[in-house]
């Protein structure tokens, strides 16, 4: 008998072992040696950084209906040891062009992780306990950039990009060991297979793309990710270039910024299942918690525009921190609790392809927005517009009544708790 939390954990050393081989391209980009060598400008950076979301999102509803219906355990492990290889790859390539490839590798392999951790979730985890669940999940993907920064420019510091990509990529390679060792074997046999696939038809693509619920949490996913990926891809650079930092100090700040925003999802998450183990809706509670995260998150705006640099910073990190409270509980009400059990797959890959979607245009758009204004405050301001947007789109959009629908085939599954 596996052991849930075990696997919870392993779930998020994955995810932020996904977002060190993810992110790590970040400090290579405000380290002048590697802009330097693939003679990259403003515009090339931000497309650069940005490839790894494009495969990603394209990727996302197969790894959905993949996990569906031959579960978690095998598919993961396959494509954890393929982005693993392609990352470490990233630092042995010369050209642009194999530069950009082994970028889209590694995006197309890590878009198992999301879809396969919530079929996982969906399966083990009641409604009282999915906050507190989600919570500990989304600290790998706020602590994979928070540590691989530091640690990226540090290792490019002592060592050089290319030792760095190469060892990042290959350390990664242990997870697999706990993994292999602790997670039961959930392959199907033909039986299973046929029964998942029968569940899984039971609310099919059309049904999820004509719920309101479903598309309020495509717009919540993309004005989350678009600040988050923001910070994953530009925030080093902003800091170097537009307040002095050297790359060293630019690291830990970016630190900070993650583990705040790591924290506060935690704790958001726990006290959140608190409160709706006490009788309250659950829907009420995550939505304000939502609305208050994104507006909080809004406080950016005030660092563009800071004088000084210890202002700057502390807006940084604060803006960052306050979107924790977004975090797991937008995750459990757009993935979990409005979602029908038997499609959490593939509406996960539906909703990130919004997430993916979301890094790909914020770090192209910002790249653009920084090349056209001389500066980082209208990325920020950019950043601004969206989180009000997903304070708007959850307050609109996320009811009951609009959940996607179930068709009647003989075997009606029970919305999840």
């Amino acid at each position: 008998m596996e052991n849930r939390w075990a696997v919870l954990v392993l779930l998020a050393l994955g995810l932020l072992i996904s977002f060190v081989d993810r992110t790590s391209l970040s400090s290579a980009l405000a380290d002048r040696h590697f802009v330097r060598e693939f003679a990259l400008t403003s515009v090339d950076r931000g497309w650069l950084n940005s490839a790894v979301f494009w495969s990603y999102g394209l990727f996302q509803m197969p790894m959905g209906w993949l996990v569906d219906r031959y579960g978690v355990k095998w598919p993961y492990a396959l494509c954890f040891l393929l982005w693993c290889i392609a990352a470490a790859t990233t630092g042995l390539v010369n050209t642009l062009s194999a530069l950009i490839v082994v970028r889209l590798l590694i995006g197309m392999a890590e878009a198992i992780v999301v879809p396969a951790t919530y079929r996982y979730l969906a399966n083990h985890f009641e409604e009282t306990r999915k906050g507190t669940a989600l919570g500990i999940f989304s600290i790998g993907g706020k602590m994979g950039p928070a540590l691989g920064a530091p640690i990226a420019a540090w290792m490019i510091v002592a060592y050089s990009w290319k030792a760095m990509f190469v060892m990042t990529g290959l350390v990664g390679l242990i997870w697999l060991v706990p993994w292999l060792l602790t997670v039961r074997n959930d392959y199907p046999s033909r039986e299973e297979l046929a029964a998942a696939i029968h569940r899984a038809a039971s609310v099919p693509l059309r049904n999820l793309l004509s719920s309101p619920v479903v598309w309020g949490g495509l717009i919540n996913n993309f004005c989350y990710s678009y600040f988050a990926f923001y910070c994953m891809t530009w925030m080093p650079a902003y800091l170097v270039e537009q307040r002095g930092l050297s790359l060293e100090r630019s690291g830990l700040y970016t630190f900070f910024s993650f583990a705040g925003i790591a924290i506060v999802a935690a704790l958001a998450g726990w006290f959140a299942d608190r409160i709706i183990a006490r009788g309250r809706d659950a829907v009420a509670v995550r939505k304000c918690f939502i609305i208050a995260g994104f507006i909080g998150g809004t406080t950016v705006l005030f660092g563009a525009y800071a004088s000084s640099l210890g202002a700057a910073l502390f807006w940084n990190v604060l803006s960052l921190s306050l979107l924790g409270l977004v975090t797991a509980n937008n995750l459990a009400l757009c993935k979990l609790t409005l979602i029908p059990k038997q499609a959490v797959g593939l509406n996960t890959g539906l909703q990130q392809v919004a997430t993916s979607l979301a890094g790909g245009v914020s770090a192209s758009l910002s790249g653009w927005l920084l090349h056209i204004g001389g500066s980082y405050q209208l990325p920020m301001m950019a950043i601004f517009v969206f989180l009000l947007a997903g304070a708007m789109s959850t307050g609109i959009l996320m009811r009951r009544k609009w959940a996607p629908r179930v068709n009647d085939m003989g075997e009606r599954h029970a919305m999840a708790p």
